[in-house]
């Protein structure tokens, strides 16, 4: 006699379903929010007007941390503001360079080039979330960046969000990630944690439904 086993499918992880959205699939991430689609039509075309908030503070050099398909990094090393881009996906990073943008696969927690010398650390489209940790994410930014170079984080639309609650990839064929540690932040909340990490807020600016704040580091530390 056979005996049906039922077992739990295995989750993948989240950078699987990254790269499947790169490539076209529908992933959707699924937090205390609800179901939020992978914006990655956004990610994927040309810088628009709408990142000139972004663009115009960028400080020579600049490290585009979470670059994506490489839409700003690309941007940026157009207009003669030298970039790199760093990214965990390998579609991401190939996709980054395919445009023209310089681009490494590699975590921001690891060894980078420049580290202490750039002048700009950019955190857009909601990549202050990545690991979950946004102390520990601006502690290393601020490693990063040279003395007076600055640390630049679009935030939620929500000031007063401040939510670090994992979240789970799902694909359109069902396939579920194991919960990615991710972060959100208002300018308000960021403005709080920022201090911990031995950052100032000095500058807010909110353009075209974006808003985006400068972080330098304390006179104090």
């Amino acid at each position: 006699m056979t005996e049906a086993i039922s077992r739990t499918p295995r989750r993948v992880h989240p950078v699987v379903l990254f790269d499947a959205a790169l490539g076209g699939e529908s992933v959707v991430a699924l937090g205390e929010t609800g179901a939020r689609p992978l914006d990655v039509r956004t990610w994927a075309a040309p810088a628009t007007p709408s990142d000139e908030v972004l663009l115009a503070r960028c400080e020579a050099p600049v490290l585009d941390v979470g670059c994506g398909p490489g839409r700003l990094a690309a941007e940026l090393s157009r207009r003669g503001v030298p970039c790199l881009g760093i990214d965990v996906s390998r579609a991401a990073v190939r996709q980054a360079r395919d445009r023209g943008a310089v681009a490494l696969r590699r975590a921001v927690e690891a060894a980078l080039p420049g580290e202490g010398r750039w002048g700009t650390v950019l955190l857009a489209d909601g990549n202050i979330g990545i690991g979950g940790d946004p102390v520990a994410l601006l502690t290393r930014c601020r490693e990063l960046v040279r003395p007076h170079g600055a640390v630049l984080v679009e935030t939620d639309p929500d000031p007063d969000a401040h939510d670090v609650t994992p979240v789970v990839l799902r694909a359109a064929d069902g396939r579920l990630s194991r919960p990615m540690p991710w972060a959100r932040l208002g300018a308000h909340a960021l403005r709080v944690v920022a201090a911990e990490a031995g950052l100032d807020a000095t500058e807010e600016w909110a353009a075209s439904g974006r808003t985006v704040v400068v972080l330098r580091r304390a006179a104090r530390g």
